[in-house]
């Protein structure tokens, strides 16, 4: 009778190691990657693999790693990218079970998406892996929900769909859950520390006039007094939700500040445009320069023709 019930107790447990095996084969694979958010490939082996960089609509309080395709959030974010930026070599991928469930910081796979939301819903996993766990879903769902469905994979379309992921509750209570998600908006390259200890902004002041194209000062100014995401009066620079900014439309943004009518930095524009009409022949001595020291010779590049006119507004508008 003993011998019975332990194998019949050895035949329930296979069969249920059997349906999770099944589960798991089932739901442990990305599909089609959707057209759009593109490709990253990765590992020995050339796996392709969902870009996690998502074209840039990652929010502030993550960092992506393109080394290895990861996203990391909070104060794991701000170490993996001053690593990164210093060494030029990839962060170290944290050892806690947030990734070793979600191995790119975002599900990647239905299974993947199941296993880090039990791991969040447990309230007995330690604090910081709770809450990074909860940044790390809370993150792609947003993200999911700003995008067209075309876009969605597998886990993203799960993510949207099932009731059972339709709440997140926000784990962190106080102050001390702060350290754990801590956002920079401000990268730490910009910031000085005065001889008091005193942090301090060194980018206060205005952009040069005599220097209109410094794009580095420009954007710098823009993203600390421009308020990005709010009402403001700068227009035609393109910032993602990261707050970074596309540098032609910086460069665009910088000439029309150059040209304007009302512009210091025209004086400055002119002066150097008059420099070089007072100097006949200096694009030919650059293109002989030029020829000198590189082995094919310097081939002229034509674009298109703009012309940039100033803005007229009738009336009745």
């Amino acid at each position: 009778m003993q011998r019975n019930k332990k194998l019949a107790k050895k035949k329930a447990n296979r069969a249920k190691a059997a349906v999770a095996i099944a589960h798991r084969a089932q739901n442990d694979f990305s599909g089609r990657i959707p057209d759009g958010l593109g490709v990253k490939v990765w590992g020995p082996l050339d796996v392709e693999r969902l870009n996690s960089c998502f074209r840039g609509a990652l929010g502030p309080c993550c960092y992506y790693s393109s080394l290895t395709n990861t996203v990391f959030v909070g104060a794991n974010a701000n170490r993996a990218a001053a690593f990164e930026f210093s060494s030029g070599q990839s962060a170290k991928v944290p050892g806690t079970k947030v990734y070793q469930f979600a191995r790119r910081g975002f599900p990647g796979t239905p299974y993947e998406l199941e296993r880090l939301y039990k791991y969040y819903a447990n309230l007995h996993v330690p604090r910081r892996n709770h809450i990074v766990a909860y940044m790390l879903l809370s993150e792609l769902k947003d993200f999911t929900q700003r995008c067209d469905v075309a876009l969605h994979d597998r886990t993203m379309t799960l993510l949207c769909s099932d009731p059972g992921y339709r709440d997140l509750v926000n784990p962190m209570q106080g102050p001390e859950d702060l350290s754990y998600a801590e956002k920079r908006h401000i990268p730490s390259r910009f910031l000085r520390v005065k001889d008091d200890g005193v942090t301090a902004l060194r980018v206060t002041r205005t952009p040069d006039p005599n220097v209109p194209f410094d794009l580095d000062q420009i954007a710098r100014y823009a993203l600390i007094f421009g308020r990005p995401g709010m009402e403001n009066t700068w227009q035609g620079i393109a910032v993602d939700f990261a707050y970074r900014m596309h540098w032609r439309t910086l460069f665009g943004f910088a000439l029309c500040r150059a040209l304007c009518a009302n512009s210091a930095g025209k004086t400055t524009l002119v002066r150097r445009m008059a420099l070089v009409m007072a100097r006949p022949g200096l694009y030919r001595e650059a293109i002989d320069a030029f020829n000198k020291i590189y082995d094919e010779p310097f081939a002229p590049q034509y674009g298109p023709q703009l012309t940039i006119t100033q803005v007229h507004v009738p009336d009745d508008k």
